[in-house]
């Protein structure tokens, strides 16, 4: 099996994450440096990460997560930090399937299956991610065109997929491109002041009634909704 392949197996993260431990050399093979993503993992190889070693998962999970705020999609880098793996059992390994900035709430995937992981955030599957904000000013015509004239994220034009209305405060935004802090960034150019934002739904997969700050198993026949 490859090395790459191995790690995502290991419940390590996402294909990007893995690529980049191996290539910065924190993954060693019987005691050597592996920085070949493409090196063979034979089944009586030692496999470790930063000194520790490294077992295949063998049972995979997947949750749909209502992220409460103040919550980061990181594993723990300082002491008091919050993260929302603090909201799961210590067992197996997880990681999220993309990331909610630390102030957003809503609708995440959390799970311990790197292949399913990197088909959600891949760019090639085009999934719509549909959020509400909900803003200080009372929302004009003129705010919502401008926000369907979308905005520069990250060096690129993000242009909303759909842009509606939902009350005098609330506006829907949908958006496919995955970019950092993209649906701030449309509200903050459409000179509206956000005071929360939710995602409500990963492709058709909707969050639904679920509580703040809970979770609960995804379902195989719901993960085909997430790329429809």
């Amino acid at each position: 099996m490859r090395l790459n392949k191995y790690l995502r197996n290991c419940g390590i993260g996402s294909r990007r994450k893995v690529e980049e431990l191996i290539l910065n050399g924190r993954v060693e093979i019987n005691g050597v440096i592996q920085k070949n993503l493409s090196t063979q993992v034979l089944p009586e190889d030692h496999v470790t990460l930063d000194g520790k070693p490294l077992v295949e998962i063998k049972e995979l999970v997947y949750y749909v997560l209502n992220k409460p705020e103040g919550h980061e999609c990181t594993h723990k880098s300082h002491k008091n930090e919050k993260t929302i793996y603090d909201l799961f059992p210590k067992h197996p390994p997880l990681f999220s399937a993309g990331r909610l900035d630390k102030d957003t709430t809503g609708l995440i995937i959390v799970t311990n299956d790197g292949e399913f992981a990197n088909r959600v955030i891949h760019p090639s599957q085009n999934i719509i991610k549909e959020y509400e904000a909900s803003t200080l000013e009372e929302i004009q015509i003129a705010h919502l065109s401008r926000l369907k004239k979308g905005a520069l994220v990250e060096n690129s034009e993000v242009k909303p997929c759909h842009v509606e209305k939902l009350s005098k405060h609330v506006v829907r935004i949908c958006v496919k491109e995955g970019k950092k802090r993209e649906v701030r960034i449309l509200v903050e150019k459409a000179h509206l002041t956000l005071t929360h934002l939710k995602r409500t739904k990963i492709g058709s997969l909707a969050l639904g009634d679920l509580p703040l700050g809970s979770y609960r198993i995804l379902m195989k026949d719901e993960m085909a909704k997430i790329f429809q």
